[in-house]
């Protein structure tokens, strides 16, 4: 990884906010190909897993020392929140509804963790401009859900059951973000993400023979292995690289765009590839939803007031 002592120069910049932006936007429409075939925790947890451990090797391997014991447990609640919970929830979502639309749900995140920062006290009151974006996200949710809240005959297509998972995961990944701050964790980033995938991963397999979930290798398809492949190397490991780098040279702020830059990526990507479409009420809830994420976020990095500090695994999820 010698690229990560490259000088952040502007034209460097602007390809790495490029990789974060359509690599983690494009993460919803792999993981929509990848459980086609296999099954969603499973493969989940083999995907988090897998990368865990590359980047826990790459870490070792670049001279980071053994993380202490005590870091392990962090790792875990971290990995229970933000992977099984958060990331966890996004894959499984996506056997109700589409991928653009998942996208679009997982948006709220920065909402909710402006709500929990100031309900705990780690924050003080968001400023109006903020309140407004708040206010305007839940209004925008509410048009997406109510429509939804049915249930048809395909129990395979219901979006309304989607967006319940959704909503309760991303305030699960949310509450695991602002723990992940202050809770104790290896000094290399590449480390402490290791970790949580590696606790996050194993979870996710649990989860999925608890529920028992089955693989028959001989239906599996060559697009979802792909897909898999795609979501360990280049979602996790290219796309979280990226991440630490720009978090090291950018203001978090303006990191945190991806926020309501992904929904627009994953609704293109899969109207392109999957055949998804959104009606227009579904349209509007969901520029109501982002432009909402983009004052709240905006309106922080003006005002300062409640910084928003992305997750430290803020993808597709």
């Amino acid at each position: 990884m010698r690229w990560y002592s490259m000088r952040p120069t502007r034209l460097v910049l602007v390809a790495f906010f490029a990789a974060l932006y359509l690599i983690w936007g494009s993460t919803y429409l792999g993981i929509l190909f990848a459980i086609q075939t296999i099954p969603p925790f499973l493969m989940a947890g083999s995907r988090y897993l897998t990368a865990g451990l590359v980047l826990y090797a790459i870490a070792r391997a670049r001279g980071a020392a053994r993380p202490p014991r005590e870091t392990w447990r962090p790792a875990a609640i971290t990995g229970a929140c933000l992977l099984l919970a958060g990331n966890g929830g996004v894959t499984f979502s996506e056997k109700f509804l589409d991928s653009g639309l998942a996208a679009v749900m997982v948006a709220t995140v920065p909402i909710y963790i402006v709500l929990l920062s100031w309900g705990t006290g780690i924050a003080a009151r968001p400023s109006a401009p903020v309140m407004l974006g708040l206010a305007g996200g839940f209004v925008g949710v509410g048009i997406l859900m109510v429509p939804s809240l049915h249930f048809a005959a395909d129990q395979t297509r219901q979006p309304g059951i989607g967006m319940i998972i959704l909503l309760c995961s991303s305030f699960v990944w949310s509450a695991g973000s602002l723990y992940s701050r202050h809770a104790k964790s290896a000094e290399s980033p590449f480390l402490a993400a290791g970790q949580q995938m590696i606790c996050g991963g194993a979870l996710l397999l649990l989860t999925g023979l608890v529920t028992r979930e089955r693989m028959n290798w001989r239906d599996v398809s060559t697009l979802s292995i792909c897909s898999w492949i795609y979501l360990v190397l280049i979602g996790a490991i290219i796309g979280f690289s990226a991440y630490i780098y720009l978090l090291r040279h950018c203001d978090p702020a303006k990191v945190a765009t991806y926020a309501y830059v992904n929904p627009i990526v994953a609704v293109v990507l899969g109207a392109l590839f999957a055949g998804e479409t959104l009606s227009p009420r579904a349209i509007a809830a969901a520029t109501l939803i982002i432009g909402s994420v983009a004052i709240v976020i905006t309106a922080q990095q003006f005002g300062r007031k409640t910084p928003f500090s992305p997750p430290a695994l803020a993808e597709a999820d």
